[in-house]
């Protein structure tokens, strides 16, 4: 995550909000060899139109056009496939079906939509439609390339168990990719409406703009997309059965592209079964908003792999998440805060996590802990197994661990239920801030905790490490975490009210029950002998 004090140097130092658009950077860099970028509006306002003129090649070859609002870039010669690459502005609706010897592709910022502005009003703002079928793969040539939707507009990405979405690099494409790959293009941005807690505007970060349709903020990895505003249920559309590889990019110093961005992504945005694998920065970063989701695979991503931030309230549920087994790389497993000195400012983060996995491996110096709750966060973590050559769990700040305060929207200190954790160092983290002993009774309030646990976790045939439940994870006590659904009232709205029930109740801890439980196969790269590898893209078209 980066530092909110410098980015803050780096956004404003001679540009002011209403010029950003002007200053360059990342948004304004094309990708070498993908060829000139032409504005295709789609001709029809709605989600799913067909394009026509339809590809129709003789199988195993290149098609012999694009189809309508994409342009033809060329023959990508080593998979035999069209190039045909997204507008840099998409307009009205455009649908990208998985069409025979059609591969899909972005240079530069490819945007859905122009921003509508926190309440709908912004001048020039469009709302738009992206709709991508299963098996689509898409892929940037470079840092520089990435997928943006913007606030207004709605991205329906929904893959199949058989069929999910790709998207990746060149590299990958052209097999090049390696275990160790990286940074290989830009990654995925959805921008929302909802609530955030750190605002750009002035005075900056006023507690009575916090939350409100005033408060936005540009999203880490752009120099001028706005996020934020006053619609906790707001919707972006659907993703489901996604894989987004090799991304992240560092467009200035502590202001990088994740593999997946949600800023202010809002609670009426569906988001289950996607992977993120190895993305130079974080997984995915929460920049507030209220978005909720399920079976999620965050694998070889080599900063933090849940990063939560600027006042996100949110739901989780059946999350693994592995370091690469080199043991090379990657950060904290979550790295929770808000801005530097915003821990009092409104919404406060209240994130909610249950039946999760994590395997962190890291042997970076840098990766003190496996989790770490800072200041201005509220967090629960229930039925939930973590194994660590390091110190489990870090806790700094005196807001996080102080006792709920309603006038500051605080929910009191985190929340352990049924978590279990083997520490190779220690169970906490004393660096002079909270002591260990002091996070030692907090992890000591839940029930059915235990910091010295010895895993019993089994691995897949070929896979990438061991994840799937074991006698000694379905020996543990589970929490009910179907009575997790509401944090209570947030701005007279309730804040699950859009998605109560939304966890299951199960029988067990862990992402993975065992090996009857198959939720991760087939459509997730790289983590079995029955899953495909992550360095090889299969076509299914």
């Amino acid at each position: 995550m980066a530092s909110y004090k410098r980015l803050g140097l780096v956004l404003l130092c001679g540009c002011g909000v209403a010029a950003l658009s002007a200053c360059g950077g990342a948004d304004g860099v094309a990708s070498p060899g993908d060829g000139a970028i032409i504005v295709t509006p789609a001709p029809s306002p709605s989600p799913s139109p067909s394009p026509s003129p339809s590809p129709t090649p003789t199988p195993g070859q290149a098609a012999d056009s694009c189809p309508t609002g994409t342009t033809d870039v060329g023959v990508e010669s080593t998979v035999d496939r069209r190039q045909c690459q997204l507008p840099s502005v998409i307009t009205g609706s455009l649908h990208l079906q998985n069409l025979p010897g059609v591969v899909y592709t972005v240079s530069g910022r490819a945007a859905v939509g122009v921003d509508v502005g926190a309440d709908g009003t912004a001048a020039d703002g469009q709302s738009a439609v992206l709709t991508i079928d299963p098996g689509v793969v898409i892929f940037g040539s470079s840092g520089a390339d990435y997928l943006l939707v913007n606030r207004g507009s709605q991205i329906f990405a929904q893959g199949t168990d058989t069929q999910p979405i790709i998207m990746t690099s060149r590299n990958n494409i052209n097999g090049k990719s390696t275990a160790e790959s990286q940074s290989e293009w830009g990654g995925l941005v959805v921008l929302g409406r909802a609530p955030i807690s750190n605002c750009n505007s002035s005075p900056a970060n006023d507690g009575n703009l916090n939350g409100r349709a005033t408060c936005q903020n540009i999203v880490e990895g752009t120099t001028d997309a706005l996020f934020g505003g006053a619609i906790p249920n707001d919707n972006s559309g659907k993703i489901q059965y996604l894989q987004v590889r090799y991304g992240g990019y560092a467009i200035a110093p502590d202001n990088e592209l994740n593999g997946i961005t949600w800023g202010a992504v809002g609670s009426g945005t569906t988001v289950d079964h996607f992977q993120v694998h190895n993305s130079s920065d974080d997984g995915m970063e929460f920049f507030g908003g209220r978005v909720n989701m399920k079976y999620v695979v965050l694998t070889g991503n080599d900063d933090d792999n849940i990063d939560t931030d600027f006042g996100y309230k949110g739901f989780l549920q059946y999350v693994l998440v592995m370091q690469r087994p080199s043991g090379t790389s990657g950060d904290s497993i979550i790295e929770a805060d808000s801005a530097d000195g915003g821990e009092d400012y409104i919404p406060r983060q209240q994130t909610i996590i249950s039946n999760f996995t994590f395997v962190h491996r890291s042997q970076n110096t840098a990766a003190f802990n496996a989790v770490l709750l800072r200041g201005g966060t509220d967090y629960t973590l229930a039925n939930g197994v973590i194994v660590t050559p390091r110190t489990c769990l870090d806790i700094d700040g005196a807001q996080t661990a102080q006792a709920a305060d309603a006038a500051k929207d605080e929910m009191g200190p985190p929340v352990f239920q049924s978590v279990v954790m083997q520490c190779g160092k220690a169970p906490f983290q004393d660096d002079g801030d909270i002591a260990a002993s002091q996070i030692q009774k907090i992890f000591g309030l839940g029930s059915h905790n235990d910091a010295a646990f010895t895993p019993s976790l089994t691995a897949p045939d070929g896979g990438y490490g061991s994840f799937i439940d074991g006698a000694g994870e379905l020996a543990v006590t589970p929490y009910d975490a179907s009575t997790l659904d509401d944090f209570g009232t947030d701005g007279g709205t309730r804040v699950g009210s859009s998605n109560s029930n939304f966890f299951d109740k199960t029988n067990y801890i862990g992402a993975v029950r065992d090996a009857s439980d198959t939720w991760w196969k087939n459509w997730t790269c790289g983590l079995s002998s029955a899953t495909a590898p992550c360095t090889a893209v299969k076509f299914t078209s």
